[in-house]
C-alpha cells in the first residue's frame, strides 16, 4: 500500500473524527516485546496488522487498534529499562534538574507514571524524596520493589487516579517518560495526569518527536505498544482539553530526537509560559506538520531502507560472512518482521538483558544470546538494532572492531561503520 491509500470506518482516538489518510503499512507481526521461549517455539504466535493512520481534523498519528494493552503489557513484558547504561544517565540527570528547577524536598512527593523497575525513582529515593510508580507490568513492578519502591500495580485511567486522590496522594511533580505514545485512550490518560497533580504540582512527559520520525524515516520506533505518534502542537491540544496547560518544552537526543513537554493544571497552575512554546509549534507548522502533503511518501522510503538493509545480509550471507544482531529491542524487530529477514541472515541477536537471553526474537524467532557469544565466535559485522544507542554500543563492542567486526545500522539508511 502507498502512503496515499486510504482506510474507511475508523473513528481519531482523540477529537472522534473518521480517519482515512494512511501513513504507512508495515504488514503483520506479533508484539515486538513478546519474545518466545523454547517452549513456545512449538506454538503459533499471535500477529497483529501494523499499520499507521493520520487524523486530518486534530494531526494525531496513530496506530489501528487491532490489540488491547492488556495483551502488550503481560507478565511476560521484557523491556527493564535499568539495562541501558545510557538510560540509566538520562534518569539520573531529570532527577537532578527537576529537585533543582522545581524545588524538590523531603517533603514533597513524586510520582511516575510506567515506572518499569524503578530505574528512574531509585535517583528520587535516594535523595530522601518520597516517591511512588505506577506499573502495570508484573516483572517490572516486582523489579522496582526490590530497590524498595513502591508501585501501584495497574494501568494509570481517570478511575485509578480518582481513588489515588481521594487517598491523598497528590504529587508535586509527575513523570511519564517515554509513556503517552503507549496508552490507547489519550483523553483519558491526560485527564488522569492533571488529577495526579496538587495545585501547583507539575507533569512531565518525554516521547519521540513526530518531526523527526517522519523527515528522518525512522519506521522502526512504530510497533503494537506505540498506539500515538506525536506532534508537539497536537499534545498541546490534546492537554487543553484534558485539563492540562504546557508551559514548557524541552529537546532530547533520546530515541532519535525526543521532546520533554512540561504541563500544569489548567486552573491552579503557577508557572510561566516559556516562549519555547509558540517557538516550536510555528516550526511544525512552517515544516507542513497540519497539512496531508507532510505525511506523503513515508511508506517509499520505508520499503527503500527495508530493501537496502535485505540486499546487504543477502551479499554478505553469499561472501560467507557471520552477521549477527545486537539489541533485542523493539526497533529491531519492527525491521526484521517488516523485512521478512531469520535466523540463516542473521544468526543470532546479543543483548544485556538476562529477561531475554535464552528466549527468541518474536516473529523471525532468531536466537536472543549474552554478549559472552560475541568472545567465543569474532562475527564478520554487527547489526546495532537500537540505532538511538549506536555510539554507546559500539564503544561497549570496540574490542570486537580490533579483530575486523564492522558494525551497521539500517535506519534511518545503511550505514557500515568501525
Amino acid at each position: 500500500m502507498g502512503g496515499t491509500d486510504t482506510i474507511n470506518g475508523v473513528k481519531c482516538r482523540h477529537c472522534g473524527s473518521d480517519v482515512s489518510h494512511l501513513l504507512v503499512d508495515l504488514g503483520a507481526a506479533p508484539p515486538s516485546n513478546a519474545y518466545l521461549t523454547k517452549m513456545a517455539l512449538k506454538r503459533p504466535e499471535k500477529y497483529f496488522p501494523l499499520s499507521v493512520l493520520v487524523c486530518e481534523s486534530c494531526w494525531l498519528v496513530q496506530a489501528e487498534a487491532y490489540s488491547r494493552a492488556a495483551e502488550l503489557f503481560n507478565e511476560e513484558y521484557a523491556y527493564f529499562s535499568s539495562f541501558s547504561s545510557e538510560w540509566l544517565a538520562h534518569a539520573k540527570k531529570y532527577v537532578d534538574e527537576m529537585v533543582k528547577r522545581f524545588d524538590l524536598s523531603e517533603s514533597s512527593i513524586v510520582g511516575e507514571v510506567a515506572a518499569n523497575d524503578g530505574y528512574l525513582l531509585q535517583f528520587v529515593k535516594e535523595r530522601g524524596i518520597n516517591c511512588y510508580g505506577i506499573e502495570p507490568t508484573a516483572s517490572t513492578a516486582n523489579a522496582a520493589r526490590q530497590k524498595g519502591i513502591e508501585i501501584v500495580q495497574d494501568f494509570l485511567n481517570v478511575n485509578l487516579a480518582g481513588e489515588l486522590r481521594r487517598q491523598g496522594r497528590t504529587v508535586d511533580l509527575l513523570a511519564a517518560n517515554n509513556v503517552l505514545a503507549h496508552v490507547p485512550d489519550i483523553n483519558d490518560f491526560a485527564q488522569a495526569c492533571q488529577m495526579l497533580l496538587k495545585d501547583g504540582g507539575v507533569f512531565t512527559c518525554e516521547f519521540p518527536h513526530l518531526l523527526n520520525l517522519i523527515s528522518q524515516h525512522q519506521f522502526d520506533t512504530i510497533y503494537h505498544e506505540h498506539f500515538s505518534y506525536l506532534s508537539f502542537g497536537t499534545v498541546v491540544n490534546i492537554f487543553a482539553k484534558n485539563g492540562l496547560s504546557v508551559f514548557d518544552v524541552e529537546r532530547l537526543g533520546t530515541h532519535g530526537g525526543s521532546l520533554r513537554v512540561f504541563a500544569q493544571r489548567s486552573d491552579t497552575g503557577i508557572n510561566q509560559v516559556s516562549t519555547k512554546v509558540e517557538e516550536l509549534i510555528t516550526e511544525e507548522n512552517n515544516a507542513g506538520m497540519t497539512t496531508i502533503d507532510f505525511y506523503r511518501g513515508f511508506q517509499e522510503h520505508a520499503e527503500k531502507v527495508k530493501n537496502d538493509f535485505l540486499r546487504f545480509l543477502i551479499d554478505k550471507k553469499n561472501e560467507g560472512k557471520v552477521v549477527v544482531g545486537y539489541g533485542a529491542a523493539a526497533k529491531g524487530n519492527t525491521l526484521l518482521n517488516f523485512a521478512g529477514v531469520k535466523s540463516d541472515l542473521i544468526k543470532y541477536v546479543v543483548d544485556r538483558s538476562p529477561h531475554k537471553q535464552g528466549k527468541f526474537m518474536p516473529g523471525s524467532r532468531i536466537p536472543i544470546v549474552s554478549e559472552d557469544q560475541l568472545k567465543v565466535e569474532t562475527p564478520d559485522y554487527v547489526v546495532i538494532f537500537p540505532w538511538n544507542l549506536s555510539g554507546e554500543i559500539a564503544d561497549q563492542l570496540k574490542y570486537l572492531s580490533s579483530n575486523g567486526t564492522k558494525f551497521v545500522t539500517a535506519v534511518p539508511q545503511l550505514s557500515v561503520f568501525r
